[in-house]
């Protein structure tokens, strides 16, 4: 923690540590209308919703080469997420299938969501995941079971899309969750939702975690280290 606080006094004007090490929720901008799923953070859609970053490890050591930005939009009927992830070397799977769910997708390079809407139950959420290539699954996670791993048959009939950017060495991923798979409620602003944003970058012997809220565990099954994440009309 005495790392995390030094990097706080020295980022510029403190900008970095105010708008993620220190806040405890990000807010997901309402849009008007369901859009078709990009993955370009220029555009006016994803323009629409301020930044939070994903920059530390489990134990809350920044890692400024993965800085991963996150921006989140809401419509009457879907949660948008798009991730900005920084990258040295990738871990792809081979042959990858961008159809079917991959079962155990996180042991490769991912980006990921867990959210949920039980502030009763927090070993109850959903998690939701996306490779580089645009390999996806999603999980019903119930961390009271043995092996909570097998929520992986769950199907929500979220969206996803993804690209790499080999020059720049980013790769880009955006998620579309239908409300109905991860809340009973109607969505309208002011809802709040228990949330966390990771990602697992590298190859076996190199491998980095990357998280929004450091679990300060070695897995990102903490819900007790989840933050909040806040459905407003206007950022």
């Amino acid at each position: 923690m005495k790392l995390l606080a030094a990097a706080c006094l020295i980022a510029a004007a403190g900008t970095a540590c105010g708008q993620t090490m220190a806040s405890e929720s990000f807010q997901s901008v309402f849009s008007p209308r369901d859009v078709a799923l990009d993955t370009d953070p220029r555009t006016a859609f994803w323009q629409g919703a301020k930044p939070v970053y994903a920059e530390v490890d489990s134990q809350g050591t920044p890692v400024p080469g993965y800085r991963t930005e996150v921006r989140s939009r809401w419509t009457t009927e879907n949660l948008y997420l798009l991730f900005v992830c920084p990258y040295e070397e990738l871990n792809l799977k081979p042959s990858p299938d961008t159809v079917k769910e991959t079962n155990e997708l996180w042991n490769w390079d991912v980006a990921e969501l867990f959210i949920g809407s039980n502030f009763q139950d927090i070993k109850r959420y959903k998690e939701f995941e996306v490779s580089p290539q645009g390999e996806w699954i999603d999980l019903d996670i119930n961390l009271a079971l043995p092996h909570h791993e097998t929520g992986w048959t769950w199907n929500s009939g979220f969206e996803v899309a993804a690209r790499i950017d080999h020059q720049a060495r980013v790769w880009y991923a955006a998620m579309r969750i239908p409300f109905k798979s991860i809340d009973e409620r109607a969505p309208v602003a002011g809802n709040v939702f228990r949330a966390n944003l990771f990602r697992s970058q590298g190859p076996p012997g190199h491998k980095q975690a990357i998280a929004w809220k450091a679990p300060m565990t070695n897995t990102f099954h903490t819900p007790e280290r989840f933050g909040k994440l806040e459905l407003v009309k206007e950022k």
